[in-house]
């Protein structure tokens, strides 16, 4: 992708008061991105973006992310049927977090089977509870 698709950023009252969207990428060119449920409020998963997801967000409503492990574009839900429909997009005061508010499609947003994908608690120093103890789905009937 050799065209630019957002705003150049200029300078700190144009990122942070102005109306132009000029997300922050890193060296990696990606963006943290906090997906939401837009009803409940709940923290469902915590991906990253590179330019193109989150312009595909922006253009189809559905919430796509960059999968850093398969280096790839990822629709959520376009193998499992789990998608998320954006209702709204939020950027940070400097733009460099989205936030997406969606309506999950489905019993769940974690592969592993989970609504969300934070379902566990530090303990302490070395261990993890179990705050969710079930899970909305089978995992291995939905990513067969």
């Amino acid at each position: 992708m050799s065209e630019q698709m957002f705003s150049n950023r200029i300078n700190k009252e144009q990122i942070e008061l102005g109306t132009e969207l000029a997300p922050k990428f890193n060296s990696e060119g990606l963006i943290p991105c906090i997906t939401v449920d837009a009803d409940s409020k709940e923290v469902l998963m915590f991906a990253w973006m590179n330019e193109e997801a989150l312009l595909m967000t922006i253009e189809t409503g559905k919430a796509t992310y960059f999968s850093r492990s398969r280096n790839k574009i990822w629709v959520k839900g376009e193998s499992s049927g789990l998608t998320q429909r954006i209702e709204e997009i939020l950027v940070d005061c400097d733009q460099d977090v989205i936030q997406l508010k969606v309506k999950v499609q489905g019993e769940g947003t974690c592969h592993q089977g989970y609504r969300t994908c934070f379902y566990r608690a530090v303990e302490n120093e070395k261990s993890l509870k179990f705050v969710i103890d079930e899970r909305s789905f089978n995992p291995e009937e939905k990513y067969k």
